[in-house]
């Protein structure tokens, strides 16, 4: 079965479905969501961060949010967030997801595909245990505080995926308004 992927407006209404690999090559606009789960320690903030596994169809090797995909057919974006982070991470509960703002940005990546995504954000504040990476899915994964991972935007921006900073600007921008 191919995976299909669903296609949406600029507003983020869903207007039809493509087969997710045609749509990464011709770059059409599609739903997609990233997590990143959280905990607040004495020092601040850590953000669970994976390593992509090197042969994912694209960015292999690189660091990201907890979790990133695209919606099924029909499927609510909260319960894909749900099944992948146990599909990746074997991660079976998350605390309650907060939705951020979604945005939307055009990337060009290796293997000639385009990531044009819609990309709905969500914040989970937990430690969620056991960790279990699926070594098709992830290569990695560790706790990082904020300022490491801003020092290694700024030294290594290479490590990391197309949408991450965004991701993680969003992401920051939330907490600190929010201070738990």
């Amino acid at each position: 079965m191919k995976e299909e992927v669903q296609l949406v407006d600029e507003q983020g209404n869903v207007i039809g479905y493509e087969e997710k690999i045609k749509a990464h090559q011709l770059g059409l606009l599609h739903s997609a969501f990233s997590l990143m789960v959280v905990r607040h320690t004495d020092t601040g903030y850590e953000f669970l961060l994976q390593q992509r596994a090197l042969d994912k169809y694209h960015s292999g090797g690189l660091w990201s949010n907890t979790c990133c995909s695209h919606p099924r057919r029909d499927e609510p974006i909260q319960d894909a967030v749900h099944r992948r982070v146990y599909e990746e991470l074997g991660i079976r509960a998350l605390s309650p997801l907060q939705a951020l703002p979604a945005f939307t940005y055009k990337a060009y990546l290796d293997n000639q595909l385009i990531e044009h995504e819609y990309d709905h954000i969500f914040v989970s504040h937990c430690s969620p245990d056991p960790i279990s990476p699926v070594p098709t899915e992830v290569r990695s994964c560790k706790w990082l505080n904020e300022q490491v991972i801003l020092q290694l935007l700024m030294r290594e921006p290479e490590l990391f995926t197309a949408w991450f900073t965004d991701v993680f600007n969003s992401v920051r921008t939330h907490l600190n308004h929010c201070k738990l």
